[in-house]
């Protein structure tokens, strides 16, 4: 796999733009996993810059956040981050940006991009309640009633913005062709 320095540059941005719209974070009292724009920004630069790029893009993100950097919600980083309960959702996000990058680049349409943004977003819910079933001990219904049903209406809703908006945008500025 060649990567040239268009290729980092542009996957350093989206990092950027990751650690921006984590910050974007409400705290809430039921559980440990705020809400934020982190689905947003990792759906945005699996259809912007397709698989490649998008998941070279997020592993960044997660690398920086692991060795201190506080670009996780809430100004965290470190690697307590990563291995703690909510670690699994972050370890996720280049997954996610893979499988939403793969059918951005496999086919032109909206509802095949949220189609892969539906299964990318499955996938970090699995590995996300994974860790965060390992960490807590808690079990499965626990754990999905405390950090992923009460975000699932408002990750679809996530994931129709960027479906509309991430496509829109990639048209205009089509990354992918870099």
């Amino acid at each position: 796999m060649k990567i040239n320095t268009r290729d980092l540059t542009i996957c350093a941005i989206f990092a950027s733009l990751t650690a921006i719209l984590s910050q974007i974070s409400i705290p809430l009292p039921f559980t440990v996993v705020p809400l934020t724009m982190q689905i947003f920004a990792v759906g945005l630069a699996g259809i912007m810059l397709g698989g490649r790029r998008a998941f070279i893009s997020l592993l960044l993100y997660v690398f920086i956040g692991a060795i201190g950097l506080p670009v996780f919600a809430g100004m965290k980083g470190g690697i307590g981050t990563v291995l703690g309960p909510t670690g699994g959702f972050i370890l996720g996000f280049p997954l996610m940006a893979l499988i939403v990058g793969y059918f951005s680049d496999k086919f032109s349409s909206n509802k095949m991009n949220a189609i892969g943004l539906l299964l990318g977003l499955l996938l970090d819910y699995g590995l996300g309640v994974a860790v965060f079933m390992f960490v807590t001990d808690m079990n499965i219904i626990q754990s999905l009633t405390a950090c992923v049903i009460p975000f699932v209406p408002l990750d679809l809703v996530k994931i129709a913005m960027v479906s509309v908006i991430g496509a829109a945008v990639e048209r205009r500025v089509n990354l992918k062709s870099y």
